[in-house]
């Protein structure tokens, strides 16, 4: 095994295990704010702009069918709202509306100070996280190819 395939492999279980510690810490930090880290993801991920439910699948990792339900309740509760896919007739844009863009605000500002905490003790800079998402974009595009 080559050192790049190697170092690709240690990443990805390392990306995982990010994963998983910063999903633990915000199932907690929503159910704090009534809601559940599934709802905080979706409503994070059409936040800059709405997206059908395939789009918002792929880019959470999660199958189709979960995100539809998620869609479906915020939808219901007034924090999402199904819009005209101009590209699929059949499959609508869900855009975040006022209600939903507040409850987002109120979760991203639970979480800021325990966030800003631990990037403080990692020592990590700015620019290392632009890297690293830089990377981890061009890993994705690649594998999606």
């Amino acid at each position: 095994m080559t050192d790049l395939v190697r170092d690709y492999r240690l990443l990805i279980a390392d990306v995982y295990e990010l994963a998983g510690l910063s999903r633990r810490i915000s199932e907690r930090e929503a159910a704090g704010q009534g809601t559940t880290v599934a709802r905080w993801h979706v409503l994070s991920t059409v936040s800059e702009e709405p997206l059908a439910v395939p789009a918002i699948a792929r880019r959470l990792g999660q199958v189709r069918q979960a995100v539809q339900r998620v869609a479906d309740d915020l939808t219901e509760a007034g924090q999402l709202r199904a819009e005209p896919n101009p590209a699929h007739r059949r499959s609508p844009l869900y855009a975040i509306t006022p209600e939903g863009s507040r409850l987002l605000e109120r979760l991203w500002d639970v979480s800021e100070s325990r966030r800003r905490d631990v990037l403080d003790d990692s020592g990590v800079t700015p620019d290392e996280l632009r890297q690293a998402r830089d990377t981890l974009r061009r890993l994705s595009t690649a594998l999606s190819s």
